[in-house]
């Protein structure tokens, strides 16, 4: 199965990796490409990540990344990153990084 990352999940990890190279820049580097890694597993494993807690959406999974929540939606022919949360962030209803 294919794994697509959306924008805005795209835009959100290079907003964590900026972060984090104010600091250590070779944390950051090293932080993204550890992201992108964990999330391979799912061309093979795509309901792999458990359930989003808050979303009665089955389709709905995330991967535990760190403190952060690698948020995607299963799709019949791939797999649709849709957003990177902080793990303290909870989802709301009709949440728009959702969709």
């Amino acid at each position: 199965m294919r794994v697509v990352w959306s924008p805005l999940a795209l835009e959100r990890v290079a907003e964590i990796a900026s972060y984090i190279a104010q600091d250590r820049p070779q944390a950051a580097a090293d932080w993204a490409d550890a992201i992108f890694a964990s999330v391979l597993r799912l061309e093979s494993f795509p309901e792999s990540g458990r359930r989003v807690p808050e979303s009665a959406r089955p389709e709905l999974r995330e991967v535990i990344h760190g403190r952060y929540r690698v948020i995607y939606r299963v799709d019949p022919d791939r797999v649709m990153v849709l957003t990177v949360r902080h793990g303290r962030q909870e989802l709301q209803p009709g949440d728009p990084d959702l969709h």
